[in-house]
């Protein structure tokens, strides 16, 4: 018998084809997931469960990361999905903001890969997150933190990676690795990332108009904040107001 033929026949004896995902209730500190390609919730193992706040499965079913998290943290877990779902490609060990201990955003280590259906297409994302810890990493983790700190607080300042690398006391060249190694991703992404994550949740409180949160977020004017916008989400600012705004 193949080697194929071995495993293909060992999974149809199976009782239950989701039987192995349970062995992620037993593994401490790691946090699973499956998201469909509308990024809806179809399962998660026990320890995210009650990170969540919930008892049981079918409390998360359909749920979205609206539902739990501030609405940049959603949308930067959305961008990332997307980007898998669009180009198949997992995403590896990857620095994200998730709930700690005390349910207070922390830093931890995500891995993603695409789900692919029957026929060939992409049908979702399955992932899991665990806390970040080796020492070493977490000498870059502080750099890091201290450059998104930075972009935070001057976020209607036009910055280049010289000025942020100045900022937090390394070199240019130390800071695109840094963000590489933890983020996968360079100076300038990250400095949009923010900036849209930021300008997303200013737009779900009425207010500013669109041009002025343009302005208060770096952008040139309304037009370059909508471009950015639209690439990063998939719907102008215009659109994304309407369907989030805050009663």
């Amino acid at each position: 018998m193949s080697r194929t033929r071995l495993q293909a026949d060992f999974f149809s004896r199976m009782s239950d084809p989701q039987a192995m995902r349970s062995m992620f209730d037993h593994l401490p500190g790691v946090f699973f997931f499956v998201k469909d390609v509308e990024g809806r919730m179809i399962t998660a193992n026990a320890a995210k469960l009650e990170r969540l706040g919930l008892k049981q499965e079918s409390e998360i079913v359909g749920k979205t990361d609206d539902d739990f998290f501030p609405p940049d943290v959603a949308l930067a877990f959305r961008q990332d999905d997307q980007e898998i779902i669009r180009t198949g490609r997992p995403v590896v060990n990857r620095l994200e903001l998730w709930l700690d201990e005390q349910r207070e955003l922390n830093w931890f280590l995500t891995t993603k890969l695409p789900i692919q259906g029957k026929v060939g297409d992409i049908i979702g994302v399955m992932g899991m997150s665990r806390r970040h810890d080796e020492p070493a990493a977490q000498h870059r983790v502080r750099e890091v933190a201290a450059a998104v700190t930075y972009l935070h607080a001057n976020m209607s300042q036009s910055l280049s990676a010289v000025d942020l690398a100045r900022a937090i006391g390394v070199s240019e060249r130390q800071l695109h690795r840094k963000l590489r190694e933890t983020l996968g991703t360079t100076p300038h992404e990250l400095m949009l990332r923010i900036r849209i994550q930021s300008a997303a949740e200013a737009l779900t409180h009425a207010g500013d108009t669109i041009a002025d949160i343009a302005l208060n977020h770096g952008f040139c004017d309304q037009s370059a904040f909508t471009q950015q916008f639209r690439k990063r989400t998939g719907m102008t600012p215009r659109q994304f107001r309407q369907r989030h705004a805050l009663v």
